[in-house]
């Protein structure tokens, strides 16, 4: 089964920007709601943003309201996760997966999960 790839991550300093890019072509990507989720050692998986299949609707976590925007492009199968003003908080593995059904904060909603792309930031 073919999963979504992510790409992007790296160091940067606090206040820098990035932008993450998750391409999948698995599966009829305009199907999917896709979501990134993130993972810092030691602590839970947790949602970070959400963007329907048409990309009409998105959601997002409190914590990056405001400094991350999803965005996707159908005609490439990619999903992308432009991240401004980051944080040391921000460190963590970032993961794109579809929602399959049910709660879109929960990573067990999720199904086709990448691998990950690091991000670290440092003060």
């Amino acid at each position: 089964q073919v999963q979504p790839v992510e790409s992007g991550g790296g160091l940067v300093q606090a206040g820098a920007s990035l932008r993450l890019s998750c391409t999948d072509s698995g599966r009829k990507f305009t199907y999917y709601s896709m979501a990134w989720f993130r993972q810092a050692p030691g602590k839970e998986r947790e949602f970070v943003a959400l963007i329907s299949g048409i990309g009409g609707v998105t959601y997002y976590a409190d914590s990056v309201q405001g400094r991350f925007t999803v965005s996707r492009d159908n005609a490439k199968n990619s999903m992308y996760l432009q991240m401004n003003n980051l944080k040391p908080e921000d460190s963590a593995v970032y993961y794109c997966a579809a929602h399959r059904s049910g709660n879109i904060h929960h990573s067990d909603s999720f199904d086709y999960w990448g691998q990950g792309t690091q991000v670290t930031v440092s003060s």
